[in-house]
């Protein structure tokens, strides 16, 4: 009678099995921290995302032929303010907002907290239907992850060229503005706010967004 053999399976080092549980959780972790960037992302720069697409499919939107112009008059509702007692609207980049008047430009607490809301109106700077600079801001912050926080207003501010229109809404009227300049300047620059001759209105914002490098300032007069 044959003898029979029976093999039996090594048991597997109890250090290599404990290497493949840490491999597969350095694999999740791996995973798991991908995931979390992405969604950070998403988070992070999704208003400006948003106001991108939506900037260029309006534009895409308004290459229409002249014959269905003809069958689309141009609508004569009137426009609404954000907020009746001080707004700012700009059709071209979709930019609606509040804005918070007699804001310290030199406080960081303030402004920051100021541009969580809406537009600062710089204090000491004048109002619609006075002579002087009404100068409004937004994009101040040193940190691209808080453009999205704090400034998705004047995210495309860069969009606005010459003759374009900027509505400002304050104590109930509507003021309409017409683009005249555009420019980048230092961020220490502040020439215009010496005249008194003239009611100019004067948009700011960091350059490039999320950075305090420079600034782009659009000027505007009543139209």
């Amino acid at each position: 009678m044959k003898e029979v053999v029976v093999y039996q399976a090594k048991p597997k080092p109890l250090k290599q099995a404990s290497r493949g549980k840490i491999k597969n959780i350095l694999r999740f972790l791996g995973t798991f921290l991908i995931l979390v960037s992405f969604l950070g992302l998403i988070f992070t720069f999704g208003p400006l995302l948003k106001s991108e697409i939506i900037y260029r499919l309006k534009k895409e939107s308004k290459k229409i032929y002249f014959g269905e112009l003809l069958k689309k008059p141009p609508s004569s509702l009137p426009l609404t303010a954000p907020d009746p007692y001080f707004s700012l609207v700009i059709s071209k980049i979709d930019a609606r907002a509040k804005i918070l008047p007699n804001i310290d430009a030199s406080n960081q607490n303030e402004y920051l907290s100021a541009l969580k809301k809406g537009v600062a109106h710089a204090r000491g700077t004048v109002f619609p239907e006075m002579k002087g600079t009404i100068f409004l801001f937004a994009h101040s912050t040193s940190s691209p992850w808080n453009i999205a926080r704090y400034n998705a207003v004047f995210y495309l501010l860069r969009e606005l060229e010459i003759g374009d229109e900027i509505i400002v809404f304050f104590l109930g009227k509507r003021f309409n503005y017409k683009v005249v300049e555009k420019k980048i300047v230092e961020p220490n620059y502040t020439d215009f706010f010496s005249q008194k001759e003239e009611e100019i209105l004067v948009l700011q914002t960091c350059w490039p967004p999320g950075t305090t490098k420079k600034a782009l300032l659009i000027f505007a007069k009543r139209s």
